[in-house]
């Protein structure tokens, strides 16, 4: 990875008013950031690859192409990467007009290549190639009180109630982007592709812009001072490498999905659905199917991270592991379109001796990797979690960001910051704290530790934490109050010495509130 030509100690680095910025990724964290960035005096500028801002909470009807069973390493992320001076003059890339393709006999990609680049099938449309769909569903609501999720930059309108649909989250999103002048600095369809440092210091972005009315890809370099990396946990599906699965896959490839292409319980009325997970969209995805299809079966680990039994629906039965999918025949081509109605033609086994059959559809709600395939240098997918050393962020595992001065700035170079890493999170407060830390930073108004004492903070998170999905998670105490509290306390201290304004720790009121939250969840744990 070559050395870091920037060496930071404690009040030196480069931040200040009038920086310009490099924002990756428009949902509403980088929205967030953006707003917080602008009001702090930065030039910035926003890069969204999709059309519109609100990330996961935008709803589209149309689904990302399928992920490799099992999925692919990390450092590939969810689309694949142009080469530099692929697009210089721009490409055109026109949808075709007999592009009429049955969803369920659509072959897709089930293994790598030689070269461990996925191969991918034509899509149904160029804009899904350039800016795969999220995971948004019709009936997506939030499960987080309002109260709770929400940026100390706009309030939700006044009688908003505590849950409410992702039309009502994404347009709080965009009035955010409008009354904070981010609509204005965002670029949508532009892409980035690239981000690295050049030799005399400066970010290096590559990215690469879909012109939808003439079908054309340009390429553009840039050049930034600092860059946030905000694009979220929810774009490469993790699919595991259960025996069998490939195979289904294969032979039925409409009816095997990850909930990143679930958007509706209408295609499934009256069938027996099996869904692999025990994580929030599994148990949302059953609540849906409720009344709708046929058996609904969620399939768990029993691991620390599932959701208990009592939020799970009576109309679904949780069953344990599945450890082996097997065909009653070894065909490989794809079930005809009169056959939909029949089950898969196999079984699904579990880790109990238990066979499941007259499965209809496999949902694998199985959750996303840790991925930027935009920053290379910063991913090594034959390295093990347990040796990141001091400059890799993400590892073969793809299950977290290592090297992150809590969870936000990349201890090598700070001049790199992340927002949205952790989890368990009441996500817009906790996302607006970071944005405006970040904020404070790289306006210059506060001032980061230095290089070994960042170091040493985070060593010594590894040795209570350990490496894995738990180090990112508030879950547990001091949780997510703790952390901010920490967060604000550190960024204060800087503000002080220079007699600004002193950042804001969470309210009363949501203190309150937060508190009832973690009471109703703990109910729910004791239930079982």
């Amino acid at each position: 990875m070559g050395s870091n030509p920037l060496q930071f100690q404690e009040h030196d680095a480069p931040f200040g008013a009038g920086r310009t910025v490099a924002v990756i990724g428009g949902g509403f964290s980088g929205v967030c950031t953006t707003a917080h960035l602008l009001k702090r005096g930065l030039v910035v500028t926003l890069f969204e690859r999709s059309s519109v801002l609100g990330g996961v909470w935008h709803y589209d009807d149309r689904v990302c192409e399928d992920p490799l069973y099992p999925n692919n390493k990390p450092s590939l992320g969810d689309y694949r990467v142009s080469a530099a001076g692929e697009h210089h003059n721009g490409i055109s890339t026109p949808p075709d007009e007999n592009n009429e393709v049955d969803y369920d006999e659509k072959m897709f990609p089930v293994s790598t290549s030689n070269d461990d680049k996925p191969t991918f099938t034509k899509p149904l449309d160029p804009e899904v190639e350039f800016s795969p769909p999220g995971p948004c569903y019709a009936g997506l609501k939030t499960n987080v009180p309002t109260q709770l999720m929400v940026s100390s930059l706009v309030p939700w309108p006044e009688g908003t109630e505590r849950s409410v649909g992702q039309q009502q989250v994404e347009e709080y999103i965009h009035r955010l982007a409008k009354d904070h002048g981010v609509d204005e600095v965002a670029l949508l369809h532009t892409r980035v592709d690239e981000v690295r440092k050049s030799p005399a210091g400066k970010w290096e972005i590559r990215t690469v812009s879909l012109h939808k009315n003439t079908g054309t890809i340009v390429e553009k370099l840039w050049y930034f001072d600092l860059v946030v990396v905000a694009s979220g946990h929810y774009n490469m599906p993790r699919i595991p490498d259960i025996p069998g699965l490939q195979q289904w896959k294969a032979a039925f490839p409409g009816r095997v999905i990850h909930s990143k292409q679930y958007r509706s319980p209408a295609k499934f009325k009256g069938q027996n659905i099996l869904v692999i997970g025990g994580g929030v969209s599994s148990v949302d995805i059953c609540r849906e199917l409720g009344g709708v299809a046929g058996n609904t079966y969620q399939s768990v680990r029993g691991g620390a991270f599932d959701l208990p039994l009592s939020m799970l629906p009576t109309t679904a039965t949780r069953v344990g592991e599945v450890v082996e999918f097997t065909l009653d025949d070894r065909r490989t081509e794809p079930a005809s379109s009169h056959q939909e109605l029949k089950p898969i033609p196999g079984r699904a086994t579990l880790g109990d001796g238990t066979v499941l059959d007259n499965i209809h559809h496999v949902v694998m709600a199985t959750g996303y990797i840790t991925s930027y395939p935009f920053l290379p240098q910063f991913h090594c997918d034959s390295a093990p979690i347990e040796s990141p050393g001091d400059e890799l962020v993400v590892t073969s595992d793809g299950v977290m960001a290592h090297n992150l001065h809590k969870d936000i700035f990349y201890i090598k170079d700070p001049t790199l910051a992340f927002v949205g890493v952790p989890y368990h999170v009441a996500t817009f407060s906790l996302f607006d704290f970071q944005a405006q830390a970040i904020s404070w930073v790289f306006s210059g108004q506060t001032h980061l530790p230095s290089e070994d004492k960042m170091r040493g903070e985070y060593r010594e998170k590894v040795k209570v934490k350990g490496h894995g999905r738990e180090f990112h998670s508030l879950h547990a105490p001091p949780g997510e109050i703790g952390y901010v509290k920490a967060l604000v306390e550190w960024v204060n201290r800087g503000i002080e010495e220079k007699g600004a304004q002193r950042m804001r720790p969470h309210s009363e009121e949501w203190v309150k509130e937060h508190e009832k939250l973690k009471a109703m969840f703990a109910g729910q744990w004791k239930k079982d």
